[in-house]
């Protein structure tokens, strides 16, 4: 890495002191073309070294997934509780159009399916304890 970096600062030394011999020659009239210029190969070097820098960003994420090794992080009480608050909300506004589908096509037996469906759904959620399908031996890929 150290030898990479030392090659990417003598590579831009090497630009640097051609863009300055090409000034001292063409004048100062060129000299915002030569800084553009200069600053073109600088921002692709950057980016080739970024995207390195995430490539092997990504690969490591990927080896500690794969092994296995992922720390998970204890949910804090208060995202537990919202995530539970949220999906109660919602599985209760989605339960008016729901209620009315069922009511609509089957009479009292498609609303009663429906809200034993609603029910259901939010019983399994509260009981599960991780929201969202989270679970505590897993981490996500996104975790650090």
């Amino acid at each position: 890495m150290e030898a990479r970096d030392a090659e990417l600062k003598a590579d831009l030394k090497k630009e640097l002191d051609a863009t300055l011999h090409a000034r001292r020659e063409l004048g100062e009239e060129y000299d915002s073309a030569l800084v553009d210029s200069f600053l073109g190969k600088v921002e692709q070097r950057l980016d080739g070294t970024i995207d390195r820098r995430m490539r092997r960003h990504l690969a490591e994420q990927q080896m500690v997934v794969a092994r296995g090794a992922a720390r998970s992080r204890p949910d804090s009480p208060l995202d537990s509780w919202s995530e539970r608050f949220g999906f109660g909300v919602i599985s209760l506004i989605l339960a008016v159009p729901l209620s009315a589908i069922g009511a609509v096509n089957a009479g009292l037996t498609g609303l009663v399916v429906t809200w034993a469906g609603i029910f259901g759904v939010n019983a399994v959620h509260a009981v599960r304890g991780t929201p969202f399908g989270r679970r505590k031996d897993r981490a996500s890929e996104w975790d650090d």
